[in-house]
């Protein structure tokens, strides 16, 4: 049976190791941020990239981050749950982007969506969507012109 992580929320997240995870989160009441908060939020998930987590591919919207991982294990060999990595990600994030731009209250809505892939078609698909999210918005013409995306390696299912 797979873990299930049901923390006072609706959304019911589930996670199976090392399993490639696409996530989405939103910005409270669809604000839109700065481009030093999107900053911002692309370093937070570089940062953690490799210690709590292998980033395949993200995106940072001005309303919305979607991101394709796979969680880590920790020092005791469990993987890290996807509440402390969305933690390490919107919690640390909020912080810094309430800092920056003197406000206080909620960057973040309290849930995210998560579906984990189980195919390398799905993988593909997903990794994708995620690229091909600023060129769909009308924000830029190709996907490298877009300032707040990132792709890394995608694995094999």
């Amino acid at each position: 049976m797979l873990p299930k992580y049901n923390y006072r929320r609706r959304l019911p997240h589930i996670q199976k190791d090392y399993r490639p995870i696409f996530i989405t989160f939103s910005t409270d009441h669809r604000w839109q941020l700065p481009t030093k908060a999107r900053d911002i939020v692309l370093e937070c998930c570089l940062k953690e990239n490799g210690s709590k987590f292998d980033l395949h591919t993200a995106v940072v919207m001005p309303d919305h981050a979607h991101l394709l991982l796979s969680p880590l294990r920790n020092v005791d060999g469990w993987n890290f749950s996807l509440p402390q990595i969305m933690h390490a990600i919107k919690g640390v994030s909020a912080r810094r982007i309430n800092l920056l731009l003197d406000r206080r209250g909620p960057v973040w809505q309290e849930e995210f969506f998560d579906h984990v892939l189980r195919s390398n078609d799905s993988l593909t698909e997903k990794a994708d969507y995620i690229c091909q999210n600023p060129v769909r918005a009308g924000l830029v013409k190709t996907e490298s012109e877009y300032r707040w995306l990132w792709r890394g390696s995608i694995p094999v299912i």
